[in-house]
């Protein structure tokens, strides 16, 4: 007798931020890295956030990310000042805390997981590494 075949709920990706999640990261944003009292004011956010979502997704150069949202070289640098000021950690902590799907995260154990093999086709070799100093400790005859 044949197997059933296993369905699986295949989720939609993301390419925007909707509202309620955009409401969740607006609070970490606002307590993470709030506006400066003086200066130029800043590009929309959200817009900035599915601007990084975009680039992170398709692999775009950052200077053909469609004009919707924004200046690229804006977009870029919200990019580096979340990740300096670890926006995206804590993005990602409380989205963790709020899943529902897997009853939340024990942050006490964690598990990494990596490859190690042999190079393929033996990678390069290289002759023997010249001696540039003389050698010490013989005794000379």
């Amino acid at each position: 007798m044949a197997r059933k075949k296993r369905t699986v709920k295949v989720l939609p990706t993301i390419w925007e931020v909707n509202d309620e999640l955009w409401s969740i990261i607006r609070e970490i944003l606002t307590e993470l890295d709030p506006p400066a009292a003086t200066g130029r004011s800043r590009v929309d956010e959200r817009l900035a956030l599915n601007g990084i979502i975009y680039q992170m997704r398709t692999g775009c150069q950052w200077n053909q990310l469609p004009k919707q949202f924004g200046d690229d070289s804006s977009v870029h640098r919200t990019l580096q000042r979340w990740v300096g000021k670890g926006v995206f950690h804590r993005i990602w902590e409380v989205l963790i805390e709020n899943c529902a799907e897997l009853g939340g995260v024990d942050w006490k154990w964690q598990s990494a997981d990596g490859a190690m093999s042999k190079a393929r086709f033996g990678g390069t070799r290289s002759g023997r590494t010249r001696r540039i100093g003389a050698r010490t400790g013989r005794s000379a005859a």
